[in-house]
């Protein structure tokens, strides 16, 4: 009874560390999708976010399927990030810092609106 519940509590842990992980999974498996690291150290958008942020995961695709390069900052993780951030005016995750355009939080039809100022910047 008690290898059951541990394999049952295995079993969900993994799904759960698989979700809060797809992005970086999604990465590994598609890794001609990305950018080169090359390519975004040179990038004029600047994403500002975390790693758990469902809305951050969403960002960094719509900006992978467009094929624009961008630099990210994990607000949690990077001192120096987190006051640029907060400089922003930082009040929620993700912002987008386009050429000194913000865009923040994500929303596709806000995307849509922005989306000519990102691909400008590329």
């Amino acid at each position: 009874m008690l290898q059951g519940v541990l394999k049952k509590f295995l079993l969900i842990l993994l799904v759960v560390v698989t979700y809060q992980h797809w992005g970086k999974i999604e990465r590994l498996f598609n890794p001609s999708a990305m950018v080169s690291e090359e390519t975004r150290e040179h990038a004029r958008v600047v994403l500002y976010a975390t790693d758990w942020c469902g809305y951050c995961k969403a960002t960094r695709r719509f900006l992978d399927q467009k094929g624009i390069p961008f630099r990210e900052f994990d607000i949690e993780k990077d001192a120096a990030a987190r006051q640029a951030y907060t400089a922003l005016g930082g009040a929620g995750i993700p912002i987008l810092d386009v050429n000194g355009t913000l865009i923040r939080t994500y929303d596709p039809n806000g995307f849509k609106a922005g989306q000519q100022v990102v691909i400008a910047a590329t």
